[in-house]
């Protein structure tokens, strides 16, 4: 009898604990469930990629996102296979549309240029080009120097002005990426972002005048206000020199006025006038 109970007892105990089992687990899934956030797969980088690199297959992955997406993420592969990197991609970075070249475009230099930009060529030498320290995606002011138009030989003597400012360096020779390790090259071309306008403004001052550049602090916005400067500015402490003396013209000596004399013979009377002492009008 005891046996039987026994054995009663221990099968409850065994069904109970099985169902507590199988209603935790249910309530719990179902718990996560609801907790649980909304993810999204995207596209991702597979491994670092270069700017002006035309992405493959291999250099694509995908991640899950939770919450919102970043804006401009791409959900397909295909939709950024062949199109061409304009700026630097990381490992495990989210593939966004503004970081790819139009469909079509390709990649290299010509994947880098905005809409509604051009690419400006712009010769340079050693000096020019800030010893060698001009590097893609630094920003640099343009500096023209010559003689006014117009002047009599070089009596003006040169001049000088600020004609652009905040210009970013597409490429430096044939380079189009970034030094990482900061290092100076020599380079030949140096290729500036511009408007149509200021790659008019630019293309003639190459031909025309003598054109220099300066580097600026990418983070230093602001447009300053110059006027230019002249030779004649940088000797501005010394003595003018002594201007000739001119003597003043003489005045033509004024004629002596005219004179008359009142003569009475008996009772007539009668005025006399004379232009000059000796003369009788």
């Amino acid at each position: 009898m005891n046996r039987r109970l026994g054995t009663i007892l221990l099968s409850a105990f065994l069904v109970a604990a099985l169902c507590a089992f199988l209603v935790n687990h249910m309530i719990g899934s179902r718990l996560n469930a609801v907790n649980r956030p909304q993810t999204t797969r995207i596209v991702a980088a597979a491994r670092d990629v270069k700017l002006g690199t035309i992405l493959t297959a291999a250099q694509l992955s995908t991640i899950e996102i939770a919450g919102a997406l970043p804006k401009g993420a791409i959900l397909k592969p295909e939709q950024a296979i062949g199109r061409g990197v304009v700026s630097d991609l990381y490992q495990g970075e989210p593939v966004l549309d503004s970081r790819l070249a139009a469909v079509g475009a390709g990649g290299g230099l010509a994947a880098t240029i905005r809409q509604g930009m051009r690419a400006c060529a712009v010769k340079v030498d050693e000096v020019v080009g800030v010893a060698g320290f001009v590097t893609p995606g630094m920003r640099v002011d343009v500096l023209i120097s010559g003689t006014r138009p117009g002047a009599a030989g070089q009596n003006e003597g040169s001049l000088v002005r600020t004609l652009l400012q905040n210009l970013e360096v597409l490429s430096a020779g044939t380079d189009i990426q970034k030094d990482g390790e900061g290092k100076p090259q020599q380079v030949q071309v140096v290729n500036l972002l511009v408007t149509p306008e200021q790659a008019e403004l630019l293309s003639l001052a190459s031909t025309q005048a003598h054109i220099q550049l300066v580097l600026r602090n990418p983070l230093d916005t602001d447009i300053a206000k110059t006027t230019g400067t002249g030779v004649g500015n940088l000797f501005g402490d010394q003595a003018p020199a002594p201007r000739a003396h001119v003597a003043a013209p003489k005045s033509a000596p004024k004629p002596p006025a005219d004179f008359s004399v009142e003569v009475i013979n008996g009772s007539k009377r009668s005025d006399q006038k004379f232009n000059s002492p000796g003369g009788l009008q």
